[in-house]
């Protein structure tokens, strides 16, 4: 029996436990019967090491599995029974989040890995240089999503603490992009909360960052919304962006270039072009802007992008993340990014064979970004679920490897 199989055996007698736990010897007689494994063969034994002690390699490879998934902080000791082990408390019936210390590689690629931790527990420990930062932190929303997100007054702090290991390692000229809310308003009362201003000051006081740049995400395909101040008491606008912060650690170096995303250009300039440009000689706003004959007739590359990013929220890997999850029974995650928003600033702000991170991963779009422009790539999810969901996203790169205990994310959870 495959390894991986052998592990879908084990977690499950585990998540069919009764609460007060599993002893190791029914915990082998249960992955035995589930996996078809008689006795005799269950409990036969063979030399092992240079000693020749035997062993029985189907219980040690129930042991090696148990000891996985308590490294992983799922299952641990039952502290008044020996011999007895249990689950540990998910952070709700359907997720499981990475205990303190948890670094577990859930998948990975030739060119990056996904890993299933605290984003602190990786990124303060990275030693290689990053050039690139692109995320979308949990908003500090009063209604917290499942995966849980820290309130307004704790934003700050929070997100400074989260990027500064990260900032540290950022390569000079290197960038840091923020999809942050827009929707955060402050307390019973319909005007918005200045907690991106106070961020954006933060992170250039405490963390030395420059800002490049606000580039407003447009999606006119949002909910109308905030549903009290526009919906009901019809006193606001309803919201169709939210912002992207540019930040670099260095301006006067910093690794940008527009040409990697020009755009096509319009019916209207490629005519314009095709006439050689303009026929005419003009003056407006007091000589600030002039327009001169053949001006705009030189055939380029493309046109340079505006900073405004009008895109939908609707993205063919989301709707395959969605069916993947579906198929596998696990939840899906409730705030997904469209892939193309990580997509652009990547090619804006690195180069092929750079290294970009995403201490908030999510559904790993950023690594799917950079796996597909071919940059290298590192992203931390702590819920269990979603990395596991996302890995599906990858399976056709070169190298994909998911790590057994995965399996553990499409088990049940006792209620």
């Amino acid at each position: 029996m495959d390894q991986l199989s052998l592990f879908g055996h084990v977690a499950a007698a585990f998540a069919d436990a009764p609460p007060e736990g599993i002893a190791t010897a029914h915990l082998y007689e249960a992955v035995a019967s589930a996996a078809g494994i008689g006795a005799d063969q269950a409990s036969a034994r063979i030399p092992v090491g240079a000693a020749g002690a035997l062993h029985s390699p189907f219980k040690r490879a129930v042991r090696w599995h148990q000891q996985t998934l308590k490294s992983m902080g799922i299952v641990e000791r039952v502290a008044d029974r020996a011999g007895f082990w249990k689950l540990t408390q998910p952070v709700t019936k359907e997720l499981d989040r990475a205990a303190d210390g948890v670094r577990l590689v859930a998948f990975s690629t030739t060119l990056g890995m996904a890993v299933w931790a605290r984003h602190e527990d990786v990124f303060r420990g990275l030693s290689e240089p990053i050039a690139l930062c692109v995320t979308s932190p949990p908003y500090p929303l009063r209604q917290a999503r499942a995966y849980g997100n820290p309130t307004e007054a704790q934003y700050v702090d929070f997100l400074c603490e989260a990027l500064e290991p990260i900032v540290a390692g950022l390569v000079p000229g290197g960038s840091i992009v923020l999809n942050v809310s827009n929707d955060i308003f402050e307390p019973r009362s319909p005007a918005r909360s200045l907690y991106i201003e106070r961020l954006t000051l933060a992170l250039h006081d405490r963390l030395g960052l420059s800002l490049m740049g606000r580039v407003p995400w447009v999606n006119y395909s949002k909910p109308p919304g905030p549903t009290r101040w526009a919906c009901v008491e019809h006193v606001q606008l309803t919201s169709a962006y939210e912002p992207v912060l540019w930040f670099t650690n260095d301006p006067a170096c910093v690794r940008a270039d527009n040409r990697q995303i020009l755009q096509a250009h319009t019916e209207r300039h490629q005519r314009l072009i095709a006439a050689g440009g303009e026929t005419r000689n003009a003056v407006y706003g007091d000589g600030a802007y002039r327009i001169r004959q053949s001006a705009f007739g030189n055939q380029t590359a493309g046109r340079l992008p505006r900073n405004v990013i009008e895109r939908g929220h609707s993205c063919s890997d989301t709707r395959a993340y969605r069916r993947a999850a579906q198929a596998l029974g696990l939840p899906t995650h409730g705030a997904m990014q469209p892939t193309d928003i990580p997509d652009f600033f990547t090619r804006f702000l690195s180069q092929p064979g750079d290294l970009v991170v995403d201490p908030f991963g999510g559904t790993i779009r950023t690594g799917l970004a950079a796996e597909r422009l071919g940059r290298r790539w590192i992203a931390t999810e702590w819920i269990l679920q979603y990395a596991r969901g996302a890995a599906e996203l990858f399976r056709q790169f070169d190298g994909f490897q998911m790590h057994p205990a995965m399996q553990w994310a499409t088990q049940p959870k006792r209620q």
